[in-house]
């Protein structure tokens, strides 16, 4: 979840992120159209023998509740030559049915990167899709045909636009998850509190502005005892404010280190206001970056705190343990699953229902991709019919997760794909 873009001043060495690469465990940095170690013809022969060696795996590990019988013979694909639904009108979108060959790239993504996010996403499945989660993950291992074929069968394009049918330019933006320096004790270092949430927060209502958790004795009475970690630099944790969650690397009372998760928690009921926005608007800086806001910072400590409160809103945290199988994947978004770098966005839940598969297409300076997401997340500057949030993964501020979300702001292109033959 996240309200702009924005950035985090430490690196770490558990980063994923998207761009035109990707990790594989015990192999290194991948293309990302290649399935690593095997061509073609032997993944075809050995299918039948990993889908034994998976769910053997998988039932030892005890990690994964569901099995994974195998496939069941794949038919062709039906010609895309029927008649269209009519149109669904949702809440803040109109949905317009399309063909598959209307969908720019379609055939040419691969969708085995996508298809654990899916599988992830049926845990909690959207209303109409739960019957054919078992078919999803089935084809965990089917071929990119069989992948391509299934969809086309089961599921229906439809163009997203404004709710009277009008074809916006579309805002495709990105976030991620920082990773940050942090401490369990206040020092000459460590002093910019993160907070959990204080006792009797009202839900729905005004609580202490961030100008007055900072001065106000009762705001910070209220707060005592509720500091999760200390942060060096309170430009940080704004940054990680907005971003609505964070890896931190603390180091305990005992000298010890750790890596903790933050997930958001609530705020303080007050609204977002941009402090790129407060220095654009005083001619302060040219241009709305984090490394032009710490520049000015740097430059103008004296005035670091008024720039702070002019936006009034605070984020409180809760602290979540972070094992081996959680750091591998991204922090849990509105759809209550973990997300998944490249693969996850945010939107409008008004405009698309969580758990929904979303053909994104979009073309930039920064990404030009035509590929399956998942709509796993929504964020408070997230509105809107075709405007989407892309998760670009975890790292520090020169990592390629930060790089891509901070620079990511361009027109964008959305389909969604609903099951054919269900109401929505």
């Amino acid at each position: 979840m996240k309200t702009s873009n924005s950035s985090a001043p430490s690196a770490s060495s558990n980063n994923k992120v998207i761009s035109g690469f990707r990790w594989v465990d015990g192999m290194g940095w991948t293309a990302s159209g290649a399935r690593p170690g095997l061509p073609g013809t032997a993944w075809n022969g050995l299918r039948t023998a990993l889908t034994v060696l998976i769910v053997g795996s998988l039932a030892a590990c005890a990690v994964d509740p569901y099995t994974y019988p195998t496939p069941a013979p794949v038919t062709a694909a039906p010609a895309d030559d029927g008649p269209l639904p009519p149109a669904m009108q949702r809440g803040k979108s109109r949905w317009t049915p399309v063909r598959w060959a209307e969908l720019p790239g379609w055939g040419q993504d691969s969708l085995h990167e996508v298809w654990n996010a899916w599988v992830r996403g049926c845990e909690r499945p959207v209303p109409g899709h739960a019957a054919l989660c078992a078919e999803v993950r089935q084809l965990s291992i089917g071929t990119p045909e069989e992948q391509r074929d299934w969809m086309v069968r089961r599921f229906q394009p439809y163009r997203v636009s404004e709710p009277d049918g009008n074809q916006p330019p579309g805002l495709l933006t990105g976030y991620y998850e920082p990773i940050m320096a942090a401490s369990r004790t206040p020092t000459a270092t460590y002093r910019t509190p993160l907070y959990a949430p204080p006792a009797g927060l009202p839900p729905g209502q005004p609580w202490h502005s961030r100008q007055q958790i900072d001065t106000l004795p009762a705001a910070q009475a209220a707060l005592q005892g509720r500091v999760i970690a200390w942060l060096a630099d309170p430009i940080d944790a704004l940054i990680l404010q907005i971003q609505g969650s964070g890896r931190l690397n603390v180091t305990e009372v005992d000298g010890s280190r750790r890596q903790v998760r933050v997930a958001f928690a609530a705020h303080n009921g007050h609204p977002y206001q941009s402090v790129g926005r407060w220095l654009l608007d005083q001619r302060a800086i040219r241009e709305a970056s984090w490394d032009a806001i710490k520049a000015w910072a740097a430059q103008n400590p004296q005035r670091v705190n008024e720039m702070l409160w002019s936006n009034p809103r605070t984020v409180f945290f809760r602290e979540e343990a972070l094992s081996e199988l959680d750091a591998r994947f991204g922090p849990r978004g509105a759809q209550g699953v973990p997300l998944t770098p490249g693969r996850s966005i945010a939107v409008d839940p008004q405009s698309i229902p969580y758990g929904t598969p979303v053909w994104l297409a979009t073309q930039g300076a920064v990404l030009n991709v035509n590929k399956l997401v998942m709509a796993q997340d929504t964020g408070g500057a997230i509105v809107g019919a075709v405007r989407a949030d892309l998760f670009t993964g975890w790292g520090g501020w020169t990592d390629p997760a930060y790089t891509v979300a901070a620079g990511l702001k361009q027109p964008l292109q959305l389909w969604v794909l609903w099951p054919r033959g269900t109401a929505r």
